[in-house]
């Protein structure tokens, strides 16, 4: 076992936990659904941290060769790991019949979840420009990476839920559009 698969199983654990846990929280809000309105938000939500989870794993991946096995490396993987599961797991409610519409439990809980997956995003790309020099400011690099920032943020900031919503769509947006933008 090399020193990244070593650093990975701990990495890989934790983010498929984060998975699992978003999962498990769609899973249980269906299962209610006769009792529990899910709407788009919580939705939108879940399917936007399950979409950067995996493009977190991505990035792991494509850093393989560069990450050292240290401890400040490995900790700072636990932190950002253990950030995203505990991002995920805000998503749902334990018990969603608690809750008559996930809407009201979205607007309690979304910042939290925002900001743990921003916070997430800037270890990551602070991290990917100390390991490789720098990225790139092309117009595809901009709109896909760097938009990102400034979206969570005004999601995190807006007190609509609509704007929120918007937020989310482009978020969500940008993952297809990675992969027919290469």
């Amino acid at each position: 076992m090399n020193g990244f698969e070593f650093i990975f199983t701990l990495f890989g654990l934790l983010l498929g936990l984060a998975l699992a846990e978003g999962l498990g929280g769609l899973s249980r809000a269906i299962k209610a659904r006769e009792k529990v309105h899910i709407g788009y938000p919580t939705a939108l939500l879940g399917i936007f941290v399950s979409c950067d989870v995996v493009t977190f794993w991505m990035y792991g991946w494509a850093l393989r060769y560069l990450l050292p096995l240290t401890w400040p490396v490995l900790f700072g993987g636990f932190v950002v790991t253990g950030t995203y599961y505990v991002s995920a797991s805000l998503i749902f409610p334990d018990d969603p019949e608690e809750w008559h519409d996930l809407d009201t439990y979205f607007d309690t809980h979304r910042r939290k979840v925002l900001l743990g997956v921003l916070l997430c995003n800037i270890a990551l790309i602070s991290t990917t420009y100390a390991m490789i020099g720098g990225l790139p400011f092309d117009l595809r690099t901009t709109i896909l990476t760097w938009s990102i920032f400034p979206v969570l943020l005004l999601a995190i900031a807006a007190k609509d839920r609509r704007i929120v919503i918007a937020c989310l769509c482009w978020l969500i947006a940008l993952y297809p559009l990675s992969v027919i933008w290469s």
